[in-house]
């Protein structure tokens, strides 16, 4: 999971992108990058951590232009390191960027194809990268000096073609302008927004429309599946629907989870929707334990808060802040080592005792997915005096990988896979645990928008949208994906510092 952002200006956009990527932060922690564009010449800075940490002023002194795109990168199976910062660059044709927020299922098919009848060399095993050269060999078949927006959406139109999973993309191309597409499914989140100025019209595109918000542009709409938007170098922005087929069917794990509660998604208020799932959650545990005798309901900071809300009103019990949390310790399902997630939670998480000490208490979190921090969490009540400990899910059992953009671990390390719900409650040490139902989850998002007819919900279900997830793709991911396999990095060959690069292209006259 990551997230992207495109500004189309008439002044300096630097500042801005930078501020929408610290409004994109919770997207992905492991890198950040920024590129510009100013007279045919590109600006790049990019290095791994939090943009906080890649951007100095003298970078930002130096990326200049009106025009550029950002990224904050989320690592997708396991991998990791400086080169696959984005955005990502090419040189043919034209000198085009891109940010990537998704994953291809059919990566692998396509590098071969693209080294053999593209003739083109790809530097890295990033999905990302395959994506980038696709779109550039679509477009230098266009054979034009000076592309239009026929020529771009024409180039999209391929990549939907012969491309296949999941990708939100926002893209620069040097002298011409900024665009951006959304797969077929519309599975990753897009939208895009408008700023009037003295100077004309500017255009943002944001993986969520919090940004837009905070940066003063007004929210026209998401760029619907298919979709591709341009925006030439006069400012004007052209639209077209580019692919054959599409349907609209997002993510749902971003309403549980990713999105923030204040965003916009496909109409869809992520708050509501969390408002939602704790109020259905909370009926279902009224149906099974109508005489239950809990005396306080706790979220897990941060995501489950609003779902917990919901749920005390329903049950006409308190809510109570129990656990206060250390904000500068990242999200611990992502962590390589068990080991390390068990460290982390405590170094993230604090028990308030007195909220604990003689009570019966109902612990609700956003979703279970290893188990660990659970775990860790429900050992952490038991310690500051609770009498019981229940635990509630406002999403299903997480039971299958996810292969379109969301690094999950592999099926075998996630502990509702092959288990049932009172299976997982006791592993986890919970006196008993509830789960939502995958029928109420879908309900409250598709409240917020009756024009969508199904979600992407694989994780829950193992249902894989595309049609191309078999048992032998399951296979490779899991090897890439299990602890084992990311214990193999070397972290210490990390860098973590940014890096100003001017990337050259000769003006068109």
């Amino acid at each position: 999971m990551c997230g992207v952002v495109g500004i189309s200006g008439s002044s300096d956009v630097n500042l801005r992108l930078y501020d929408a990527l610290t409004m994109l932060q919770h997207r992905g922690q492991d890198a950040a990058g920024i590129v510009t564009e100013a007279d045919g010449e590109l600006h790049q800075c990019k290095g791994e951590g939090l943009a906080r940490d890649v951007f100095r002023q003298s970078h930002m002194e130096r990326l200049v232009g009106n025009v550029g795109i950002g990224h904050v990168r989320y690592p997708t199976a396991g991998s990791s390191g400086p080169a696959l910062a984005q955005p990502l660059y090419v040189n043919s044709p034209y000198g085009i960027c891109i940010a990537h927020n998704g994953n291809l299922t059919n990566a692998d098919e396509l590098r071969g194809h693209i080294f053999r009848a593209d003739l083109r060399h790809l530097n890295t095993d990033s999905d990302s990268e395959v994506l980038l050269n696709v779109f550039a060999h679509e477009l230098q078949l266009r054979g034009k000096l000076e592309p239009s927006s026929k020529d771009i959406f024409a180039a999209v139109e391929q990549v939907h073609k012969r491309c296949r999973g999941a990708y939100a993309v926002v893209g620069l191309i040097a002298n011409y302008g900024m665009f951006a597409f959304r797969d077929p499914h519309g599975i990753r989140p897009l939208c895009y927004g408008v700023r009037e100025t003295a100077a004309g019209k500017e255009y943002a595109v944001v993986s969520e429309s919090v940004v837009l918000d905070n940066l003063g542009f007004e929210l026209i709409r998401d760029l619907a599946p298919g979709e591709a938007l341009f925006v030439d170098k006069a400012g004007e922005v052209h639209l077209q629907q580019c692919a054959a087929e599409s349907e609209l069917v997002p993510c749902i794990f971003e309403h549980v989870y990713f999105a923030r509660p204040d965003s916009l998604m496909d109409n869809i208020s992520v708050y509501k929707c969390r408002l939602r799932m704790g109020e259905k959650l909370a009926e279902k545990l009224l149906r099974l334990k109508p005489d239950h005798d809990i005396d306080v309901v706790i979220p897990i900071p941060d995501t489950s808060r609003v779902s917990a809300q919901a749920m005390a009103e329903r049950l006409g019990v308190k809510l109570r802040e129990g656990f206060m949390k250390n904000r500068y310790i990242g999200r611990t399902f992502i962590m390589p080592g068990q080991t390390e997630r068990k460290k982390s939670v405590r170094q993230k998480l604090n028990a308030v005792k007195l909220e604990f000490a003689g009570k019966n208490v109902l612990l609700i979190d956003d979703s279970i997915v290893r188990g660990t921090t659970s775990q860790e969490i429900i050992q952490m009540a038991r310690d500051a005096g609770a009498k019981n400990v229940y635990m509630a899910s406002a999403a299903p059992g997480v039971r299958y990988p996810n292969v379109y953009g969301i690094d999950m671990p592999s099926a075998t390390e996630l502990i509702a896979h092959g288990r049932t719900d009172d299976e997982v409650g006791e592993i986890i040490g919970a006196d008993w645990i509830i789960y939502q139902d995958l029928e109420d989850l879908i309900s409250s998002a598709a409240e917020g928008n009756e024009d969508i007819n199904r979600f992407e919900c694989s994780v829950f279900d193992g249902n894989y949208i595309t049609g191309d997830v078999d048992k032998t793709y399951l296979d490779r991911i899991e090897g890439l994906r299990n602890d084992a396999a990311k214990q193999k990095s070397d972290p210490s060959a990390k860098s973590k510092t940014g890096q100003v690069i001017g990337i050259h292209n000769n003006s068109v006259s």
